[in-house]
Order: structure tokens, then sequence, then C-alpha cells
């Protein structure tokens, strides 16, 4: 596979700071961004790398030469006239003939490639992008997916005020089939995320979202450039790299995140807790993975759709990204194993290995996100929650919101019994 860096931008939000310096060749730690990233392109065994010059590409083509002493091949094409990130690829069109990776230049990056290489292959789109929460979605490229990943909607900044959204924003990295170059006018310029990828999904073709918890920042402001320094700083940019076990605390949502309202199936009805943003900013920065599992039974009883469901979900991921706050991960089990419901869906009336007590959600977030149960935690307000937990191997807290363990489905005892989400994430950031 052939590597793409678009390196034309002009850095107009940090031309105080880098003055006549292309951002690719902004430091991190000594080192340019577009260096870090050939690096992390060769670990990985793309060695040879197309970059598209734009704005003093120069100073680009002179510091990196042909990428010999970086053990790569360095290949450029510099811009007459500025073309947009889509109308510098279609440069390429007669020189790459196989599916392609394309990184923008300014963004500090650390990910499993081959993890996104084997994700694009299984799915056979014209393109997969990596997307991921963020802690500033408002001012993000936003997506929005099914549960077999194809992405249906393309959410364009700037955003209307009452927007609500699941946090899925585009990270400026991408697996391209050629067939894209179809799709991109020769000689005009034109944007990858707000001209091209619309035109690929208003012609039918798929286009998937690879959800990575991983390190995706642009370095395009001031405030961003110092927060990407301070994480190189501190490791937490290779630290994050999903060839790394995580840590992660599962979170049950109904009682512990929101209101306990009694089969909530309607979005009139979700009730944060006031608490609960304050703590699942915390998880955030306490590097743990936030990940939701959840039962839905309302769903299998034929009261709910599973768009419904993702309506809450929306509503829950927008007040937290309020302040800053992000769910990595929402996993849920739509089945009910009791029959006799009117406009139950009998397909999804059958016992599974995903409704908790069983353990099938913790699994399958183990299996995407490489998780170390044995150092992680499962927070419920259920003794179905903590029984799960505990066959996962996690450490287990039972809040007292809820049912706060009331329901006594099963005779089981927690690791740790708090008030609320928030008392049991400060004790779980008083033992790190």
């Amino acid at each position: 596979m052939k590597g793409v860096i678009l390196a034309g931008g002009k850095g107009t939000r940090l031309s105080k700071l880098i003055k006549n310096t292309p951002k690719p060749l902004v430091k991190i730690g000594g080192k340019p961004i577009i260096e870090h990233q050939i690096v992390l392109l060769k670990k990985y065994g793309i060695r040879d790398i197309w970059i598209l010059l734009g704005f003093l590409g120069d100073q680009i083509r002179n510091y990196l030469l042909d990428g010999r002493n970086l053990g790569v091949r360095i290949h450029y094409y510099q811009e007459k006239i500025p073309l947009g990130t889509a109308g510098a690829l279609k440069t390429l069109e007669h020189i790459i003939k196989e599916d392609f990776l394309v990184i923008s230049g300014d963004v500090m990056l650390d990910f499993d490639l081959e993890r996104f290489i084997r994700y694009h292959r299984k799915r056979r789109g014209i393109a997969s992008i990596i997307v991921h929460p963020n802690d500033h979605p408002f001012d993000s490229d936003l997506v929005e997916f099914n549960k077999e990943g194809q992405i249906t909607t393309l959410l364009k900044r700037p955003h209307p005020s009452d927007l609500v959204f699941r946090n899925f924003s585009i990270a400026s990295v991408y697996i391209f089939s050629p067939n894209v170059f179809r799709y991109i006018s020769n000689g005009v310029k034109s944007d990858t995320e707000k001209d091209i990828l619309p035109l690929v999904l208003k012609s039918g073709c798929k286009i998937f979202a690879y959800n990575s918890p991983e390190y995706f920042k642009d370095a395009g402001t001031p405030e961003r450039l110092f927060k990407v320094r301070h994480d190189y700083k501190c490791n937490k940019i290779h630290r994050l790299n999903l060839s790394l076990s995580r840590k992660a605390i599962f979170l049950d949502r109904d009682g512990v995140i929101n209101r306990e309202v009694n089969q909530l199936c309607d979005v009139k009805d979700f009730k944060m807790y006031r608490f609960a943003k304050k703590a699942i900013k915390k998880i955030n920065e306490f590097g743990y993975l936030a990940i939701i599992v959840s039962n839905q039974p309302m769903i299998a009883k034929g009261f709910m759709t599973e768009d419904d469901l993702n309506e809450i979900q929306k509503r829950l991921e927008t007040q937290l990204a309020l302040v800053g706050a992000k769910i990595d991960a929402f996993y849920y089990c739509p089945h009910h194993p009791e029959k006799g419901f009117p406009g139950e869906i009998s397909e999804l009336k059958v016992k599974c290995k995903c409704r908790k007590p069983e353990i099938g959600l913790f699994l399958q977030a183990q299996k995407d996100f490489n998780i170390d149960l044995e150092q992680s935690y499962a927070i419920g307000d259920k003794t179905s929650d903590i029984l799960a937990g505990q066959r996962a191997g996690c450490t287990t807290i039972l809040v007292k919101t809820g049912y706060g363990g009331k329901d006594k489905l099963f005779n089981i005892k927690p690791d740790i019994i708090s008030k609320n989400l928030l008392e049991a994430i400060n004790l779980i950031g008083d033992k790190r």
C-alpha cells in the first residue's frame, strides 16, 4: 500500500507562532510532525510515499529529500495553484492503481495501522475513514453510520446550535480505493470532506467509519499545538496505540449515567444525572476508555427501535460534549429471552451471549480495543451488572443510584459500593 501526505496548507491560525514555516514542519519533541508520520508509516510497511506540496513546499522537500535517511522513498508533487485536498489527490490518478492511505500533514497521530488496513480490506468499500470521539466536536466534521459501520450521513461544520449528534469526528486519515478518482474533477479546487465524500455517498458507493480511540489531533491552532506537545512529552500519544493493551471503565447506562425511569424508550424521558458529565470527563482525563455496556430489551419487546435508541445516545453524547467529555464506545444487547409481549420482535426474543450477566459485550469491546479486563472496572446499579463484571474479570462497583442493587436478581457482592458514579470514579482516581 502507498501512502499520501497532504502538505499544502498555509497554517493561517498558527502564523504568529510558526511564521514562515509550513505546518508539517512544526516540531513536536524536536522532530517535525511530518517526520513522525513517515516513521509511523514505515513501521507498518508503507515505504512508498507521495507528499503533495503547496505553501512553502520547498522547505519540506529540502528537509526530507528523497526519504532515504528515513528508510522510505518519497515522491513529491508541487501544485502551482491551490487545488484543495481532493484536487491535489487527482494528480495521482495515473500513478496509484491500488488502495492507498491518505493523511493530513498537520495531524499528530499514532495508531495501529495494520488494524485499520484489515478493517478496510474486510469491508471492501470505496473508502474507510478513521473517526473518533473528541473533545471539540462542535468545530469538527462529524459522521453518522449504521451498525455495520457504513456511513449514512456527513455533518459538515459549521453546525447549527441545536444539532444533536453522536460524537464521531473525522480524523483526516483515510484509505481510498483508486475508484475514488472518478469523483474528483481534474484541475478544479475541491475538498475531500466537503465536496468528494458527499458525491461518493450520493452515488451509492460505500464508505465505512473506523472508530478508533487512538491519538489523532491536528496542531492547527496555538492551543492544540500546545496540547500536542504536552501529550508527546508525557508519552500519551504512543500509549494510546491499540497495539498496546488499554484499561477501560465499563458503564451501565440507565440508573448510572441517567435516571432510571422504568423501561426508557423515549428520548424525552432521558435525564442525565447532574454529576455524570463531570464523572465521565474524569474517566477521559484518567486515561481509561469510557465504554457503555447496556441491556436494551425494549427493542426486542417492540417498545422502541434501534433508531430510537440511537436518538437517546445522541442526546447523551451531545450533553457530554458541552463539557468536553466523551464516550469511546457504546455496546448494547437488543435481546430478551421471555416471549409473549404484544408487538414483540420475534427474532430478538432469544437467549443470547450479550445480555448481562453474560459477558458478550465485554468480550466484543476487548476485541475491538485490546482491553486488559483485569485492569478494568465495571460500574452498575443492578446485580446483573456486577455479576457480568465479575465474570469478565473486572473490579466491580455498585452505585446506589437507580436500582442500587435492590433488584436482587443474583446473590452477588460487588468489590466496592459507591454513592454514585462520580464518587466511584473519584475512588478509581485515588487508586491510580
